[in-house]
């Protein structure tokens, strides 16, 4: 049996306290009040800083006992220095995240537009300093990628290549491992509000969901994250996801502030 795992990218957004929040809730109960919905978060936030193991304990404290976070590689690894630079920081990241203990879901390694092909020797070394007892999920965002020859590179690794609706990269799954990983990304900064969706993305959510229909009986796990550019409002999005592939959907409905105390 495949368990599926749909959530946002991110949950501390202010535009969200209305349609979503309670007016009033404090940032610091966010988390809670979400996790009544859905049952995994990509975080956003670990792609611009470690966080100290006490957050990420206080975040495995307050949510329910199945859920997941798939945290985000910061971009000093990623992004900001030569790749190989960033394995010693990598490996101090990973033990933050030890944190998060059974709740610790696959860990997002996304590159950036101008990390092609052409660094593919650095990649594999890097893949080779991560350990095994974690699962990993790897976005390009260069086409050059899109070969053969990276995906056997994952395989060799169980290393899922992650599948992308976002702009010019190949709307496509190509299974590495024995889950899957969909990231649906508008363009940022493209809606000026982020309380309910402005696009309908009905067509494009069937097709994907098309597309992971043979994989069902070849995976574990499916994980599923939209952001809020994709469509405007990203927790109806998950919603809408949920009832195409047949899952049960919670109403969005803020809940009385006192209940949460």
């Amino acid at each position: 049996m495949t368990n599926w795992h749909i959530g946002t990218m991110g949950f501390a957004y202010d535009g969200w306290v209305g349609p979503f929040y309670p007016a009033g809730l404090l940032s610091r109960h966010y988390l809670s009040h979400y996790s009544h919905y859905f049952d995994a978060v990509e975080v956003d936030s670990t792609f611009y800083g470690i966080p100290r193991p006490e957050q990420v304990q206080r975040w495995t404290a307050i949510t329910p006992p199945h859920f997941t976070f798939c945290p985000k590689t910061p971009r000093a690894i990623t992004h900001d220095a030569p790749l190989l630079e960033g394995i010693p920081l990598m490996h101090e990241f990973l033990a933050v995240m030890d944190h998060f203990g059974d709740k610790l879901g696959p860990i997002l390694i996304q590159f950036g537009p101008e990390f092609s092909h052409h660094h593919f020797n650095d990649l594999r070394h890097f893949l080779q300093a991560l350990p095994t007892d974690k699962r990993f999920v790897v976005e390009f965002r260069h086409r050059s990628w899109d070969t053969p020859g990276t995906a056997v590179l994952l395989e060799e690794r169980h290393i899922c290549l992650a599948a992308a609706d976002y702009l010019y990269m190949p709307h496509t799954i190509h299974r590495t491992t024995d889950f899957l990983y969909l990231r649906c990304i508008g363009p940022h900064g493209q809606f000026g509000t982020k309380d309910r969706e402005l696009v309908d993305k009905t067509p494009e959510l069937k097709r994907w969901a098309a597309q992971m229909q043979p994989h069902l009986t070849a995976v574990n796990d499916i994980y599923v994250f939209m952001n809020n550019d994709y469509s405007g409002f990203s927790p109806a999005t998950c919603n809408r996801f949920k009832q195409i592939v047949g899952l049960p959907v919670q109403e969005i409905r803020p809940l009385i502030q006192g209940r949460l105390f």
